[in-house]
């Protein structure tokens, strides 16, 4: 069954959306709703992610938990430092870090972690995957080596540990 209807709740939403399109269910309709509902998923296949492979569940409800908390904490350090007096300003830079993670859904999902998190922005990945670039809101020179492994340690190694 899997190989006539590889998505078959997309094949159904796609036959649903021709009639409604369509605003019609003659049976020329039908007919048509069918083979767009059967052919779409099969040439859309090679297409498609391969599924991750979840092996720690509990690590992963940890770190949703954890990104959750260090987004409202981050919100309000963005906040502060946006809002201060200019005699500070924040010292924004970029951090180059060794990646670790080779699994191409736990790189994906660092880059989305490290976006949603106010002060970072995932900038650059190399194209062997060995590194890549974060933009830190305000992170000074002699915090750098402090960040990375703060960083790695909440966020690269659970994802290690959930999809490696």
């Amino acid at each position: 069954m899997r190989r006539v209807l590889p998505a078959p709740l997309l094949s159904l939403a796609l036959f649903v959306l021709w009639l409604v399109l369509a605003r019609s269910a003659s049976v020329g309709q039908l007919i048509i709703a069918t083979i767009v509902a059967v052919a779409m998923p099969l040439l859309a296949a090679p297409l498609l992610p391969l599924r991750p492979r979840i092996r720690r569940p509990g690590t992963l409800a940890r770190l949703i938990l954890r990104v959750g908390g260090d987004v409202v904490v981050s919100s309000f350090i963005v906040a502060r430092g946006a809002l201060r007096r200019s005699d500070r300003l924040p010292g924004g830079r970029f951090v180059r870090m060794p990646l670790e993670l080779r699994d191409p859904h736990a790189i994906a999902a660092l880059a989305t972690i490290t976006t949603v998190i106010p002060g970072t922005v995932w900038t650059e990945l190399a194209g062997d995957r060995s590194w890549y670039v974060l933009h830190v809101f305000d992170l000074h020179e002699d915090q750098v080596d402090a960040f990375v492994a703060r960083y790695k340690a909440r966020y690269e190694h659970p994802l290690k540990e959930i999809f490696e």
